[in-house]
């Protein structure tokens, strides 16, 4: 160690959380998959047809693991719709800070609606069968409504980045519910339809439109 007791390279704290450990990841990944199964089952019988015990069934899972994570069968599907709005996120944050508002925007929307493959369609008809369910069910509609709020909480910070400080918090905050309103009621829209999961009247095409008339979303303004 050199004289002074100091280390050749100062030590950085960084805001970035550290990666999942391994316990953190396989957790996680028990929980997607009881949300896959509760929502496969929510979507084909109902909410009120199924019990928590047919989900774990279907999840390969335990009774006490499936409460060990979720309250209720409701509140099995917070992953699935959580996982959605984590990715619209981060694809949001990989636009570089001062990046034209609008266009950032929406192109982030249109690349997580986007339904390149198989999957991609099926996890969309799946939160489509969702909230069709999510229409007669009040728990199961909460949950929807507390994942959006969540995630526009979690957006205030990344709009901020992107706006590079030319915007200030309240209009920030506007921003980060506006865009996330605008991809709630772009799926809301679209779930009560039968309109394909691309083209005119897709979730992608009425989250755009939505985004273009609360916030202008289609200009450039930073």
């Amino acid at each position: 160690m050199p004289p002074g007791g100091r280390r050749p390279y100062a030590s950085r704290v960084s805001n970035e959380p550290p990666p999942p450990t391994l316990t953190e990841r396989r957790k996680a990944a028990t929980q997607l998959d009881i949300a896959h199964a509760a929502a496969e089952l929510f979507a084909t019988r109902g909410p009120e047809a199924t019990t928590a015990e047919e989900i774990a069934r279907r999840a390969g899972v335990a009774l006490r693991t499936f409460y060990r994570y979720f309250r209720s069968k409701q509140d099995a599907v917070g992953p699935l719709l959580t996982d959605g709005a984590d990715r619209w996120r981060a694809l949001l944050a990989e636009a570089p800070p001062g990046s034209a508002l609008g266009p950032a925007l929406r192109g982030a929307v249109e690349q997580a609606l986007a339904t390149p493959d198989p999957q991609a369609v099926e996890a969309l008809l799946r939160t489509r069968g969702l909230l069709r369910a999510a229409a007669d069910d009040p728990a199961l509609r909460a949950v929807w409504y507390r994942v959006n709020q969540e995630s526009e909480e979690l957006l205030v910070p990344v709009i901020a980045r992107l706006t590079d400080g030319h915007r200030d918090p309240l209009e920030v905050r506007l921003v980060a519910a506006a865009a996330t309103d605008a991809i709630r009621i772009a799926l809301e829209t679209w779930s009560g339809t039968e309109a394909a999961t691309e083209g005119p009247d897709s979730p992608a095409d009425l989250a755009v439109r939505c985004l273009r008339s609360l916030l202008g979303a289609g200009d450039d303004t930073p």
